[in-house]
């Protein structure tokens, strides 16, 4: 699989079209977690890509909020992604978005599964004391998740059906979600902090 485009280029055309730093801390964070599923699935070769393709996952996100996953291809086009790059990004908004593209490539499930948790996961984080995903349990991230008001914009039916086509129940699902992103907490957070 092949970006067409390297990391350094894929982070300057995200900057392109999104300012938010909440946007920009959830591109990272799902960056860093693809990455850690590449190596945790057996595909580290790949780890590069899978974490571009996090990366980029919401690059109309911000600008285009009512096109999302329809005005990806164009602005990723225009930065010289790959079309295999392009289909990985759309297919995370099956089923939410009027993309129809479905995610089958094993890398595509898992942004698809994990997109909305480590959203979900994130607030969760946020009102802790610790403000921190390295000392969480699953069963606090299971507690919000039973708790429908609470993060409302993460699809709790999205989550279920992207464990569903991994094969995993719910709870390896968040395990490896917590663990992916434990592994670049503090690298999301030094990056969000050199851009103040």
């Amino acid at each position: 699989m092949e970006a067409k485009i390297n990391r350094e280029q894929a982070w300057s055309l995200l900057k392109q079209y999104n300012k938010d730093p909440f946007h920009l801390q959830h591109a990272l964070t799902v960056e860093g977690v693809m990455k850690w599923f590449a190596g945790d699935q057996g595909c580290g070769g790949e780890a590069e890509f899978w974490g571009i393709v996090g990366l980029l996952h919401d690059i109309d996100f911000e600008q285009f909020p009512d096109q999302h996953c329809i005005k990806a291809p164009e602005l990723l086009r225009s930065g010289g992604a790959s079309e295999e790059l392009i289909h990985a990004v759309c297919c995370h908004g099956y089923g939410m978005t009027p993309v129809d593209a479905r995610p089958e490539h094993l890398m595509e499930k898992i942004l698809y599964a994990a997109d909305e948790l480590t959203g979900l996961i994130w607030a969760v984080a946020i009102i802790r004391p610790s403000k921190s995903v390295m000392d969480m349990e699953i069963k606090s991230v299971k507690k919000k998740f039973k708790t429908p008001t609470f993060a409302a914009g993460c699809s709790r039916q999205v989550i279920e059906n992207g464990a569903a086509a991994l094969g995993w129940e719910l709870d390896v699902l968040i395990e490896k979600t917590l663990l992916a992103m434990r592994s670049c907490e503090a690298e999301v957070s030094a990056a969000i902090a050199a851009l103040k």
